[in-house]
């Protein structure tokens, strides 16, 4: 066995004759949960410092963002398409017409093939799932969503501000019009236990998702996570890199392998990181984590039952 894993890179190979690169950009959305409509301050992890590129301002037009990342990237690989990445906070919470205008401008590049759509579960409505999937006929379209956790009891503590059941509607909702769904999930979230944290990839089987991002909790600087570490550190585990390699490998064998992987860990910057401090990375981690998957002579959906 050569591929262990459904490697979300090899999937956009398949479809694509030239590389992708995703652009980020900060389109100047802000989120339910800071502005009051749902809290205030956001969920209790989240610092957007800590995943934005510096050319994603949005200060910026849309247009600049675009031409400064395709100019960022470019260098690198000069024959490539791109994605727009709409990144940052809640990048649905608009009026339609709005995210309409915002969408387009992005999409209007001659290289720009598709859009990604990162959003919360509770920021859809199917007037916009149906405009997305009119866009998907022309361009690839994938709208992203924070699941954090499927447990419920996880979901209250951080002030996610909604539950599993609107995040199972929301991609179910989006699947029935033939868009591509990706997804975020946290591993080793206060309060959870390894049980827990195993237990997710079985609940996200049992849903139409095409890609999926697995991150690492990170305790990052400015954030209430930060606080509530300071004063309750008895609240997480924070696991070595080893530790938590095995533990997204016993994550894996229970997730359905029609699920592509697009990551196993994040990388904050260094200067906002608490912990864990690893000092490797996202390319290192993931060679660690085959080179692992072979040890263990184990690959994704081994123990799920009704998989390969």
């Amino acid at each position: 066995m050569t591929d262990r894993y459904l490697n979300y890179n090899k999937v956009l190979k398949s479809e694509f004759s030239e590389r992708i690169q995703k652009i980020s950009i900060n389109a100047g959305f802000t989120c339910p949960n800071r502005d009051g409509s749902k809290g205030f301050g956001g969920c209790t992890y989240c610092n957007n410092q800590s995943f934005s590129p510096k050319y994603c301002k949005p200060s910026k037009t849309i247009s600049q963002q675009v031409e400064e990342g395709i100019a960022f990237f470019h260098h690198k690989y000069a024959a490539q398409k791109y994605f727009a990445y709409f990144q940052s906070y809640t990048s649905t919470y608009d009026s339609t017409k709005n995210l309409k205008t915002k969408y387009e401008e992005a999409l209007s590049f001659p290289n720009v093939v598709g859009i990604v759509v990162g959003t919360r579960p509770d920021c859809v409505n199917q007037e916009l799932l149906d405009y997305f999937a009119e866009l998907a006929k022309k361009y690839y379209v994938m709208i992203e969503y924070g699941i954090e956790s499927t447990n419920d009891d996880t979901l209250k503590f951080i002030h996610r501000g909604h539950d599993f059941t609107c995040a199972e509607k929301a991609i179910c909702d989006t699947a029935n019009r033939g868009i591509r769904i990706g997804a975020h999930i946290i591993l080793g979230l206060p309060t959870e236990n390894r049980g827990t944290i195993i237990s997710h990839a079985i609940s996200l089987s049992k849903l139409p998702i095409d890609a999926l991002k697995i991150h690492q909790l990170q305790l990052v600087k400015g954030t209430k996570m930060s606080e509530q570490f300071a004063e309750h550190p008895e609240w997480f585990q924070i696991y070595s890199a080893e530790e938590y390699i095995d533990m997204a490998i016993d994550f894996l064998e229970l997730l359905n392998p029609e699920i592509a992987v697009e990551r196993f860990v994040s990388q904050s910057p260094k200067n906002l990181i608490i912990a864990p401090e690893w000092g490797l990375k996202n390319f290192e981690f993931t060679a660690k984590i085959e080179k692992r998957l072979v040890q263990r002579d184990t690959w994704q959906g081994k123990l799920l039952v009704g998989s390969w």
